[in-house]
């Protein structure tokens, strides 16, 4: 007890030296520049973070015009933005945790899934994308809309093959998203993309129904007009 007495007086004696060769006006002009630093630091994060989200915004337009080795190259860019996000967290790690960061993952990882499913056929993890758990779990929902804007891309096109699978891709991610009770607590925003992504598989499903439907009618018109055709000839 005496011991730590001791220390602790001999840090207020070390303190006091150092306040009597510093004036408090030296302090404060101290504590200033140190905090125009940050406040620079935390504008130009929120500037690099609406540059990150407008290009994967792009990515994602450019993943829906099957522009895919632009939409590597435009996520590219955007990855080197949080490398540099990366290096700034050293000095201050508070800057990487604002409502600007979060929001550029989230869409960051939407871009990235999304394009990994329609170029590979496969999902990707966080790991992979190399962004935070809970940024790839809100961007992984998020996902659930741009898949349906493909699916009506793709039934325009006649494609409805690629359609269903696109809407099997839409089920798994709400299906595991649901199954995983915990998250929905520990994942603020979460339960409500997932209510969002059950109306959109809803509908989407619907949608490719109906088109498979008419396609099967369609197929049973043009069996039954070339029967007669054939009947009519013999």
């Amino acid at each position: 007890m005496f011991y730590n007495r001791r220390s602790r007086n001999s840090v207020v004696a070390m303190t006091c030296r150092r306040v009597v060769s510093m004036s408090l006006s030296d302090i404060l002009r101290e504590i200033q520049d140190e905090l125009v630093k940050k406040d620079q630091a935390h504008q130009d994060v929120q500037t690099a973070m609406r540059k990150a989200t407008r290009l994967s915004k792009q990515a994602i337009f450019m993943v829906h015009k099957d522009k895919l080795s632009e939409a590597k190259n435009t996520l590219a860019e955007a990855e080197k933005i949080f490398a540099k996000l990366d290096q700034l967290s050293l000095s201050y790690p508070d800057l990487s945790h604002t409502g600007s960061v979060d929001a550029a993952l989230q869409e960051y990882t939407e871009a990235q899934v999304l394009l990994a499913l329609v170029d590979k056929g496969c999902f990707i993890g966080f790991r992979d994308v190399n962004v935070r758990m809970t940024s790839y779990v809100l961007g992984l929902a998020d996902v659930v809309g741009e898949l349906r804007r493909r699916v009506l891309d793709l039934l325009r096109k006649g494609n409805v093959k690629e359609a269903e699978m696109c809407l099997e891709f839409m089920e798994t991610i709400y299906a595991e998203l649901t199954n995983v009770d915990e998250v929905h607590f520990l994942i603020p925003g979460l339960r409500r993309k997932c209510d969002t992504a059950r109306h959109v598989v809803e509908a989407t499903r619907s949608d490719v129904t109906g088109e498979v439907r008419r396609g099967a009618l369609e197929s049973s018109i043009r069996e039954l007009k070339n029967t007669i055709e054939a009947k009519r000839k013999e």
